[in-house]
């Protein structure tokens, strides 16, 4: 049986060296390219025709797009709408990433701490600046809580200042954490469930119970894509609604 974690290796499909950099095109990018496309194929084909009465196809981004939309209203208030469309291509972008690699024989780029930090880092950078400019040195006082004690401003100036660091590890932390250990789990249930089949004769039967529960961790590997999906946009958009109103 194969190392659970063998999947996760990063694999160069095309060596590149720019300027002395190593810039190879890995299975890595190429399923995020193909997250990219697969999601501009679904939505292009879902909106072509813009049925009054909508199929299937159209109907389902049509409740995507309503339930984004939602979540920027309901979280960011109207000052969030200028943002919606970076809000709708990091759900859809982290949704399809995630379901591409439920697929057997994919990468599951998600499950690699360098490509979500990456994103929660930009994350970061752009809700922080989004603060600045729009209220200037008045930003700081998002780190002093208001009608806190004089005394314990100093001390609260600092965890204030630490949590709010530390808020793009946390975020790609646990993005990548559930899809490492969901995607280690469903290849350890799968190896078992070949190798008590390959071991033939009585032990065979044995191999119903974790083909079984590989199923159920299918299914529940599928919640978790889209689950992480969502709280990784719903995350964005509060630190988005903390940038625009401060306290």
């Amino acid at each position: 049986m194969h190392s659970p974690v063998e999947q996760f290796t990063i694999k160069a499909l095309l060596h590149l060296q720019l300027f002395g950099y190593d810039v190879s095109f890995t299975n890595s990018a190429m399923f995020m390219l193909l997250a990219v496309l697969v999601s501009v194929i679904y939505l292009t084909f879902a909106m072509r025709r813009r049925e009054m009465v909508p199929g299937r196809l159209q109907a389902s981004a049509e409740m995507l797009y309503e339930f984004i939309s939602e979540m920027v209203r309901s979280n960011v208030g109207n000052e969030g709408r200028p943002y919606f469309p970076f809000i709708f291509t990091l759900f859809v972008f982290l949704l399809f990433g995630n379901m591409l690699g439920l697929i057997p024989y994919s990468y599951t780029f998600t499950s690699q701490i360098v490509v979500t930090f990456v994103m929660a880092a930009f994350v970061f950078v752009g809700v922080t600046l989004v603060a600045l400019i729009k209220h200037g040195t008045h930003f700081f006082s998002f780190f002093i809580p208001p009608g806190a004690p004089k005394a314990l401003v100093p001390f609260l100036i600092i965890i204030e200042v630490i949590s709010y660091f530390v808020r793009p590890v946390s975020l790609s932390v646990r993005l990548f954490a559930n899809m490492l250990a969901g995607h280690t789990m469903l290849k350890v249930f799968a190896g078992l469930a070949v190798m008590i089949t390959g071991a033939g004769g009585v032990a065979m039967a044995g191999s119903v119970l974790p083909f079984l529960a590989l199923i159920g961790l299918t299914g529940l590997e599928v919640l978790v894509a889209g689950l992480q999906a969502y709280v990784f946009t719903i995350l964005t958009c509060m630190y988005l609604n903390d940038a625009l109103h401060l306290h």
